[in-house]
């Protein structure tokens, strides 16, 4: 394996075991959010996951890998690799069979397919409305994920959203050195990782369930609130921390 590409086995959803970084002995504290952070307009940082979480990049991902398999003779299923979204690319491509000698090449090749598929790539239901809420409060964005950032940079600019900083190629607990200098108070993902990343941050951590990870392995894994996607995301918010006030 080139050193550059490091393969993590760990962190599945959907009956597979993961590992647990959470703190098995706190009980989620659905009103800490509000205690940790000054309540008000003031400037605080909410941070997002990117895949599955703000945005679905199935269909694309899934055309992308297809003709990546296609290009290098192998098995790869584009549907199932989308399904499974969240974990570095490198390891994907290795856990959906991938030889190992070849994912420096798979990668590179995969990034330069990539910007065809930007365009085809809508944002998760509630997203837009998401970082709405944020703004409203006078908050900082903060886009932490596992995808190049160099392409996640091309999904924001494509959709016109205001991010105020973006840390790509980032995974799991590797999250949390971004969000403790961000200064994070609250950070949403789909993913077991991204809360294992919350939990290593020390920052309050919200599940939405609209990737891989079913809202019992959130929890399991560190998530204080789970919401059934972003579209909740402003009314919780909203009981939270309270209404805006003119």
């Amino acid at each position: 394996m080139h050193p550059g590409f490091h393969v993590n086995h760990g962190y599945r959803c959907g009956g597979t075991p993961f590992a647990r970084e959470s703190r098995e002995s706190q009980q989620p504290d659905q009103h800490a959010a509000a205690r940790a952070i000054r309540v008000g307009r003031v400037t605080w940082t909410v941070g997002f996951d990117l895949d599955m979480t703000l945005i679905d990049s199935r269909p694309g991902v899934a055309r992308a890998i297809d003709q990546l398999g296609a290009e290098f003779g192998l098995p790869l299923s584009g549907t199932t690799f989308a399904d499974r979204l969240g974990p570095p690319l490198a390891t994907l491509l290795v856990e959906a069979g991938a030889p190992e000698d070849l994912v420096p090449a798979l990668v590179t090749r995969y990034r330069a397919l990539y910007p065809t598929i930007v365009s085809t790539i809508p944002p998760m239901p509630g997203a837009q409305a998401a970082l709405a809420a944020v703004e409203a409060r006078d908050g900082r964005v903060l886009v932490v994920t596992g995808k190049h950032a160099p392409l996640a940079q091309l999904h924001i600019a494509e959709l016109g959203w205001r991010v105020d900083h973006l840390a790509g190629d980032l995974w799991s607990a590797g999250k949390a050195a971004t969000l403790r200098e961000q200064g994070a108070s609250l950070f949403v993902g789909d993913h077991v990782g991204d809360m294992n990343g919350a939990r290593a941050a020390d920052v309050f951590a919200v599940g939405v369930s609209t990737g891989p990870c079913t809202a019992d392995e959130l929890r399991a894994a560190g998530a204080d609130v789970v919401l059934t996607d972003l579209t909740e995301f402003p009314a919780w918010l909203a009981t939270e921390f309270g209404t805006i006030t003119a």
